[in-house]
């Protein structure tokens, strides 16, 4: 009986190495980016339908602040390394850029002289809060992107800030036109340019001194898709 036993449990091991193997469960990471993908184009999709065919974008306007936050949440949710060194980076990046602005629109020395209107939300020091967070955006964006040339340190931060002013120069006319900010005689000036490349410089070397992973699969996706958003406006709007 024993024996009898012995050789009903080889048997039966035997048989179990046969069996066929459970599915490979699907890859949860590209499941989760191709959901953050499909949010932001639906929401960039209604925005631009809204604001370039509605006969009241104002409705459309009002969602402007959401859609940054959302896309800021969604951006660094994959952010796989969240250290100090990143807080540090988004903190520091995000007050530098708040006060650059608040100094530029009280003296016009950086980008010329302009004023921010009431499309962004709450202002402090004649600033909308939320441009702080837009920097930090734009420059991990920059940062990341330009992350996958193969340069040396400094032409890395020269081509993220290269990336920065090219966002500038798609997003400055619709801007304008539903009340992001207003320039002075209602011209864009060239100093505007030159200053976003100055503080977008400075803050790619920043980014690219920082001891954190720098690698994000959304950012080619989203700063795409913010471009074409703005650049298609822009078109429709001329």
């Amino acid at each position: 009986m024993i024996i009898n036993c012995y050789f009903s449990s080889v048997s039966a091991s035997e048989s179990t190495q046969h069996l066929p193997v459970p599915p490979v469960a699907p890859d949860t990471s590209h499941r989760r980016l191709r959901v953050a993908q499909g949010i932001l184009l639906l929401f960039h999709v209604t925005g631009f339908l809204g604001l370039a065919f509605s006969k009241d974008p104002s409705f459309y306007l009002q969602f402007v602040p959401l859609n940054l936050l959302l896309t800021a949440v969604l951006l660094f949710a994959f952010q796989r390394e969240r250290n100090f060194a990143f807080l540090s980076f988004c903190l520091t990046t995000m007050a530098v850029g708040f006060f650059v602005e608040v100094v530029g629109i009280q003296t016009g020395r950086i980008f010329g002289q302009y004023s921010y209107g009431e499309t962004l939300g709450l202002k402090w020091l004649g600033v909308p809060l939320i441009i702080g967070l837009n920097w930090v955006m734009l420059t991990y964006m920059g940062g990341v992107l330009a992350r996958y040339l193969p340069l040396p340190g400094f032409l890395r931060a020269v081509v993220g800030a290269l990336l920065l002013v090219g966002m500038d120069v798609c997003l400055e006319p619709v801007a304008v036109r539903y009340d992001f900010w207003t320039w002075a005689y209602d011209l864009i000036p060239l100093q505007n340019f030159k200053g976003w490349f100055a503080v977008a410089l400075i803050l790619q070397v920043f980014f690219n001194r920082s001891s954190f992973e720098k690698h994000n699969p959304l950012v080619p996706f989203v700063y795409l898709l913010q471009l074409l958003f703005f650049f298609g406006l822009g078109l429709f709007i001329r």
